[in-house]
């Protein structure tokens, strides 16, 4: 196993890459201060409004972080189904006073701009979603000191991160809150996603890369487990969302140990592509009739999730989270990484037969 990617931080615990807001400056920053490796979630941002937050970054820590790009998206989507789905969304639009937004608002995400910023502006790590960069792109982030991550949600995809040329994959689970970083976004294999112990065994007899996992990842002791089943480190979500510094609505934070919500789902509600969150009421309503479109149903539902949560409604919101959202702790992040660390410590001690294994 190549050490490459756990020399940079003590503890083997990466704070997961959250779009949307969540993972702001301060909370990477809080959590590589404290031994974990933090990250910045360039999705849905400019190239400049990544570029500003690299800056103000390295202004509250010189420690190693990360920085997770989004890939663009192929054009596969019905644009007659959107369309549909557009209909049945005019009554949220008449309820939260606001219009839809434009689907046709661009599906690249600023890649290749951000990817610019990357190279002229190396950071220690970066990761990417949905898809696999160029090996010749991969290669120039190398060559300028940048050890690579890309995520992978079956071993066949770890097979292709393999060839391509990244430095490490990401196991990631079903369990996991947020977008499902899958390759190619295939209806027909919504639910059948692996669960991560399962995944990061396979992949770990399928590659030689060094694997992160995650997926519902929330205490010391199951990062442990991930551990012994061959990773090298954990990236925790969910465990982060919660913490004092993470930049998730209050309303969004609350809901995780809410015990009116009482599971998560998989839906193309918000996005238009798999995403793990709270079942409300609108993942209720709007999740069956979903199409495959993203990210057009991301742009249409934009204005919707902004007006839900200018509101504090989280029944209109999409409350992205992994499926132990119930053992989320609100703390600081620096605390919470010193908690990790501290269980893991004794979950290995338990597991080498020195402690005590009830």
């Amino acid at each position: 196993m190549s050490s490459a990617l756990t020399d940079l931080f003590p503890h083997p615990i990466v704070q997961a890459p959250m779009a949307g807001g969540v993972s702001v400056p301060r909370l990477a920053a809080a959590v590589s201060e404290a031994g974990g490796l933090g990250f910045l979630a360039a999705g849905y941002k400019t190239a400049d409004g990544m570029y500003q937050e690299i800056k103000q970054l390295r202004g509250l820590t010189g420690r190693p972080f990360g920085v997770n790009l989004f890939m663009p998206q192929p054009e596969y989507a019905d644009p007659a189904a959107v369309e549909v789905y557009a209909h049945q969304l005019a009554g949220e639009a008449t309820w939260y006073e606001t219009e839809l937004g434009d689907p046709d608002s661009g599906r690249d995400d600023g890649y290749d701009a951000k990817l610019a910023v990357l190279l002229d502006n190396p950071v220690p790590v970066a990761s990417f979603h949905f898809g696999v960069p160029s090996s010749e792109a991969l290669e120039s982030l190398r060559r300028a000191g940048t050890f690579t991550l890309v995520t992978a949600t079956t071993p066949e995809e770890a097979l292709a991160v393999q060839y391509a040329g990244a430095d490490a994959v990401i196991a990631q689970g079903v369990e996991a809150g947020g977008h499902q970083g899958t390759h190619r976004d295939l209806p027909e294999q919504d639910g059948s996603g692996l669960g991560l112990l399962s995944l990061v065994a396979q992949i770990r007899e399928t590659v030689t890369l060094p694997i992160v996992a995650a997926g519902g990842i929330m205490r010391g002791s199951q990062i442990a487990a991930v551990l012994a089943a061959g990773a090298s480190a954990a990236q925790l979500g969910t465990a982060f969302l919660a913490a004092h510094e993470s930049g998730a609505h209050d309303v969004h934070k609350q809901a995780l140990t809410n015990p009116l919500y009482v599971r998560t789902e998989l839906t193309r509600a918000f996005s238009g592509r798999p995403a793990r969150g709270l079942v409300n009421r609108f993942l209720r309503e709007h999740g069956p009739y979903a199409p495959a479109a993203y990210p057009e149903v991301h742009h249409l539902t934009a204005p919707l999730r902004k007006a839900a949560a200018k509101a504090g409604d989280a029944q209109g919101m999409a409350l992205w989270s992994g499926q132990g959202h119930r053992l989320a702790r609100e703390l600081p992040a620096g605390q919470l990484v010193e908690i990790l660390a501290a269980e893991l410590d004794a979950a290995r001690t338990a597991l080498s037969g020195k402690g005590d294994l009830r």
